[in-house]
């Protein structure tokens, strides 16, 4: 048995023929937010356990089963690594009080962590970019973020996502529509399973989430929410509606879409695909205006969304999509002492240009680093021995296409390269 350590199960290595992907993911989504005005924040990995449990709801399934916590052994704080983004980034904007003066629309990416079985698309350690616009009341804002998501999917080239909304409404509205789905399940408790029982009492809007088949017909006959929402909250819903109508955006009200935090109300949405397995959805969000002062801040209302990294880009990957490989420009081939202090000089002067250049290093014959450089990407092959170093010049050698190998003086190296990558 091999000794040799690996990764924690469910904590990926992303290796350098994959990082390609992630990197120009990360640059078209950077792009896309600066586009929209969101500006970035960044926030710890580690947080008090307090604030999730506060944020999210001692009673789901992300606070009872799915959180890396711990003792801090050198002063006992409970702390847990961020199984989510919204808390976090609130706390940070209460903390430096950054609602102030002006509403705020903030963005982050990066890890987060939960104890789950992992599977396609869903790992322990996975990635979100999450969007949160802060200090927003409208549902202008609700819409404008449904609306960039579709926007992000067209410059992605990711097809066959559909879009589904529900309102959960306001407190009032959700106590009588409790009250209500308490009464109804324990009609038929026989009929639950064990989770739904265990969530009877402490959160029966869970319970209309169910992936369980059997459960299916009890819960489409559970009363709805839709049925108890104030006037407000169905004027807030429409007004979402017409926006997404307005810029072609189809939907389904979907009224079973209830998210897994407790702190949602009014608009909730996901955008979900079949091609992914059950783990179908790869963005969803909603408007979450008791947060703020649930955390500690005066009330603020407030709207966002997280789209996990790894199923956008298993979405990609099974489109055949593939960003193109990173320029290089130049691989420096030298020989000798004197060659490769010129081959050093020559390498940074290039990229003072802003030409990408490989600098052979380990050392060889011309032949087996001229091998390298034709195995590698660059346009071109810079040649330093013994006699360039003595002419101040270099060879030059294209690698892709058409032209002959020149001798070049140092002085107009980075003008002939320049003609060679254009």
């Amino acid at each position: 048995m091999s000794d040799t350590l690996q990764a924690v199960k469910g904590m990926n290595d992303i290796l350098p023929d994959e990082a390609g992907l992630w990197l120009w993911f990360e640059d078209t989504v950077r792009d896309w937010l600066e586009s929209y005005g969101y500006r970035n924040i960044r926030m710890p990995l580690v947080e008090p356990t307090a604030l999730f449990k506060r944020a999210i709801g001692e009673v789901t399934d992300i606070v009872e089963k799915e959180m890396y916590s711990f003792e801090d052994s050198l002063n006992g704080d409970q702390l847990t690594l961020r199984p989510e983004g919204t808390a976090s980034c609130v706390r940070a904007v209460l903390q430096h009080n950054l609602l102030y003066n002006a509403p705020q629309r903030l963005w982050y990416a990066g890890p987060m962590f939960r104890h789950e079985r992992p599977q396609k698309g869903r790992y322990r350690q996975f990635h979100q970019v999450g969007v949160e616009a802060l200090g927003f009341a409208g549902p202008d804002i609700d819409a404008e973020q449904i609306v960039m998501c579709a926007r992000l999917w067209k410059k992605l080239g990711i097809r066959d996502v559909e879009l589904q909304i529900n309102t959960l409404g306001d407190a009032a509205s959700r106590q009588r529509h409790r009250e209500k789905l308490i009464a109804y399940f324990e009609q038929h408790k026989d009929a639950l399973d064990a989770d739904a029982q265990r969530r009877l009492y402490s959160n029966p809007l869970r319970i209309l989430d169910t992936k369980n088949p059997a459960m299916q017909e009890l819960v489409s006959a559970a009363p709805r929410l839709m049925d108890e929402l104030e006037e407000d909250a169905i004027r807030h819903f429409e007004a979402v509606q017409a926006i997404l109508k307005q810029h072609d955006i189809a939907f389904e009200i979907n009224p079973r879409l209830v998210r897994g935090l407790d702190y949602y109300n009014r608009t909730v949405f996901e955008w979900v695909t079949t091609r992914l397995g059950a783990q179908g959805t790869i963005c969803a969000g909603g408007r979450f205006d008791g947060l703020i002062e649930q955390i500690g801040g005066r009330p603020a209302p407030a709207m966002g969304f997280a789209m996990g990294v790894e199923r956008l880009l298993a979405l990609i990957q099974e489109d055949g999509m593939a960003p193109p490989p990173p320029a290089l420009h130049v691989y420096v081939v030298h020989q000798g002492e004197q060659a490769q202090q010129l081959a050093w000089r020559v390498a940074e002067e290039l990229r003072d240009g802003g030409v990408s250049v490989l600098l052979h290093c380990g050392g060889g014959s011309f032949k087996s680093q001229m091998k390298k450089a034709d195995g590698s990407a660059a346009a071109c092959a810079v040649i330093i021995g013994d006699d360039e170093v003595a002419a101040q010049a270099v060879m030059l050698k294209p690698l892709r296409g058409e032209g002959e190998q020149q001798r070049v003086g140092l002085d107009e190296l980075k003008h002939k390269v320049r003609e060679l990558i254009k």
